[in-house]
């Protein structure tokens, strides 16, 4: 199917039944090609609506994420993380579905989330780590308008793409577990269960329960199985907390009770709060790292799950070509900029999109629906901010066990596919960092292949990828070398 196929005509093909309809029965109709690629506004509306309970959890475990301190002791607030990240939401997938006209709906990326909690923010202050997720959201529409995001793509090997998706799931299952207090600091080991070798409190037991709730959701297919386990174990939080069962002080992100009215107007006061420049002691190279790093993490998993939805939705042409794929790359890659901007992290494509193709929807109309409801939820964000941020944190993990599933999709008996992968894999939560994971990954890749003779399979950007990376590593003794010399 080509683009010229999908525009307005007279008559076309319903998709997928080869018969004749009568196109633009209305505006709507014709705008969005909807009788055309053989759906209705039902149908738009319904897949609409699904996305959206899929995706919801978004609105709580981004605020999340993003609640430790800057380098300068400064936190966002978590009405102003619940506002921004519904109205990045919001404003990306409106974009997606009116200029895009494809069923993708965006939403904060929680790897990159991830690096800017984890990496960026102990750096540098709030603003600044915004202004970091900005650059990189220009960087990928540069890379979109130019063609070379599709040449990296093409360039980095399959079993490193499977590798970097895998590792930055345990990295987000990983910040759950720390989160909800199920792993801690220990003092004997590096980590431990609970602050001393045991769960201690009732908001962890929770996390545990609703994990374990969401999980058994999923075995039986439940659609939306992570909204309803996080709901449940929110109702029997405030259930408990009412009953004066848990102790407030327990709570690590507040007790779970209502304060006031279900509805209030928007906090935006951290929008539009984004510097660049003015990094101190950060250095240039730094700098450079945290902007790739961030590319990394919003990069890898876009056009996969476009193209994967795409050809769900049956708007993919058999060699995976997809109608207005650069417009979906390049709003994808806007998402960047816009979440930096509004105060949320960059904003990706989300599969759970995949659910509201599933109910039939084909077109934008479908993301539209999605982004009003977004839109929508800024307006109840004290209802949203109920929720406990261990109950939350188990979602976390979940979507680190889906990303995980990639493991499939590995050679586990090649060595010299099976060792970089367990490398970028295991070294990403090991050390907190997705660079130090994917360094790792890459050097060791180049090195297999130096030596088996095959030098030739190795390419000019994973070499470039290699010298960068060995200078990541070999930084510290770079400078202290330089300053002696």
């Amino acid at each position: 199917m080509t683009q010229q196929s999908l525009e307005p005509q007279t008559v076309s093909e319903e998709a997928g039944t080869g018969s004749r309809v009568p196109a633009g029965r209305s505006w709507l109709d014709r705008y969005f090609h909807i009788s055309q690629r053989g759906s209705t506004v039902a149908r738009e509306v319904r897949g609409g609506v699904t996305t959206f309970m899929a995706m919801a959890y978004i609105l709580l475990l981004n605020p999340l994420i993003l609640s430790g301190k800057d380098v300068a002791g400064d936190t966002l607030g978590q009405k102003a993380l619940i506002t921004a990240t519904a109205f990045a939401a919001a404003f990306t997938t409106l974009l997606m579905g009116f200029f895009g006209k494809v069923p993708l709906a965006l939403a904060a990326g929680l790897s990159v989330s991830g690096v800017l909690s984890s990496q960026v923010a102990p750096q540098m202050t709030w603003p600044q780590a915004m202004g970091m997720c900005v650059m990189y959201g220009v960087v990928i529409m540069l890379l979109v308008v130019t063609g070379l995001r599709e040449m990296i793509m093409n360039a980095i090997p399959l079993a490193l793409k499977h590798a970097i998706t895998m590792g930055i799931g345990l990295f987000v299952a990983l910040i759950g577990l720390v989160k909800a207090g199920f792993v801690h600091q220990g003092k004997a080991t590096p980590v431990t269960l609970g602050p001393t070798g045991e769960l201690a409190g009732w908001p962890v037991l929770l996390f545990a329960a609703t994990l374990l709730v969401i999980f058994m959701l999923q075995a039986r297919g439940v659609p939306g199985a992570i909204l309803i386990g996080i709901v449940g174990g929110t109702v029997v939080s405030v259930a408990l907390n009412a009953l004066g069962v848990i102790d407030p002080k327990q709570w690590a992100s507040g007790a779970p009770e209502l304060h006031g009215s279900a509805v209030s107007m928007p906090d935006f006061s951290i929008f539009g709060k984004v510097e660049f420049g003015g990094w101190g002691n950060v250095g240039a190279m730094t700098v450079g790292m945290i902007v790739f790093t961030l590319v990394l993490a919003g990069f890898f998993d876009a056009m996969a799950t476009i193209i994967g939805v795409g050809t769900e939705a049956k708007l993919a042409d058999e060699q995976g070509r997809m109608p207005g794929l650069s417009k979906a790359l390049f709003i994808d890659g806007a998402g960047g900029a816009i979440g930096g901007v509004a105060g949320a992290s960059g904003q990706t494509v989300f599969v759970e999109s995949a659910t509201g193709v599933g109910e039939g929807a084909r077109t934008g109309l479908s993301s539209v629906v999605t982004g009003l409801f977004f839109a929508a939820c800024l307006f109840f964000t004290p209802l949203t901010a109920i929720v406990p941020g261990e109950v939350a944190a188990a979602a976390l993990v979940v979507i680190g066990a889906m990303m995980m599933m990639n493991a499939r999709h590995v050679d586990w008996a090649d060595r010299a596919t099976a060792i970089p992968v367990f490398l970028t894999v295991v070294i990403m939560p090991f050390t907190y960092s997705i660079t130090a994971g994917v360094a790792a990954g890459v050097i060791s890749y180049v090195a297999i292949k130096l030596a088996q003779g095959k030098a030739r399979e190795i390419g000019a950007f994973m070499w470039g990828l290699t010298v960068i990376f060995l200078v990541y590593f070999a930084l510290n003794p770079i400078e202290s070398w330089l300053g002696v010399h």
